[in-house]
């Protein structure tokens, strides 16, 4: 994310993606959006194309509304982070660069030989990371939208890692249940809005003898400590109602996402359970 407080306050911060800004616009001029596209281009050299947002992120794929007010008109871009590359288009698939510093405090947790269920995975990002920063991984790369499937497995040929990366099509609570039951040393639940709900389906896909969970959440709250807070006694309740012998050792805000609304992400690690 880029700060943009300049001599034209028409636009409050701005998202890089590969060669495109796209920027959430404080006006409705069509003239002042082409403006802020200018300053954007002009101080940032990489960018080609400026996408306004047009609407929230919504919908089981998680899309948003977007139109081009400057460059060339195009949401397909490739996105460099982590020595990795990856292809997507944004009008089609969700992805986040704000999430590029948890990505990577992950990537560097596993440990070798690992085995990994992403539940959420997008166009690959985590999963690919993962498997680039540690080769023995295997990685169960799962998401419901055919776009990003497709863009996934283009990422997973472009980065080298197809004997690592699983890329696996479909909801992720019924192909756990179906065929990545009680294999996984570490689950991933990048996902805010369903993570909740599918915890349960986390707990099963994890090995008898435990292991981890990264959980992040949507939480309210009027001061950023007390967010964690309210994400961990949330994922405490229910953890205790399924009888799971766990501890939470870790616990932050990843980043706001609107006026006193936080991401949060939880590290669980599950001792043991039954089966």
């Amino acid at each position: 994310m880029t700060s943009t407080r300049g001599a034209i306050g028409i636009y409050n911060s701005f998202d890089i993606i590969g060669d495109i800004a796209i920027v959430k616009l404080t006006i409705s001029s069509n003239m002042q959006a082409k403006t802020a596209a200018k300053v954007i281009m002009n101080c940032n050299k990489g960018v080609r194309t400026v996408l306004a947002q047009g609407s929230k992120i919504s919908g089981e794929y998680r899309l948003r509304r977007l139109t081009c007010i400057g460059g060339e008109n195009k949401t397909h871009t490739i996105h460099r982070e982590h020595g990795c590359f990856f292809t997507v288009d944004l009008e089609k698939c969700c992805f986040s660069p704000r999430l590029s510093g948890e990505r990577l405090r992950i990537a560097q947790l596993v440990e070798s030989h690992e085995t990994i269920v992403n539940m959420f995975a997008g166009v690959g990002c985590f999963s690919i990371i993962i498997a680039k920063k540690m080769p023995t991984a295997k990685v169960y790369s799962i998401d419901i939208n055919p776009d990003a499937v497709e863009f996934m497995q283009e990422n997973i040929r472009i980065n080298r890692v197809f004997k690592n990366v699983v890329p696996m099509l479909g909801d992720s609570k019924a192909i756990v249940d179906s065929s990545l039951q009680n294999i996984a040393d570490r689950v991933l639940m990048p996902l805010p809005e369903k993570a909740l709900e599918y915890l349960p389906c986390a707990i099963s896909a994890l090995k008898v003898s435990g292991g981890w969970i990264h959980c992040h959440c949507f939480e309210h709250a009027a001061k950023t400590c007390e967010s964690a807070e309210k994400v961990h006694a949330k994922i405490e309740q229910k953890l205790k109602s399924l009888n799971i012998d766990f501890e939470v050792p870790f616990s932050r805000m990843v980043r706001p996402v609107g006026p006193n609304w936080h991401q949060v992400e939880v590290d669980i690690h599950v001792r043991s359970r039954e089966v």
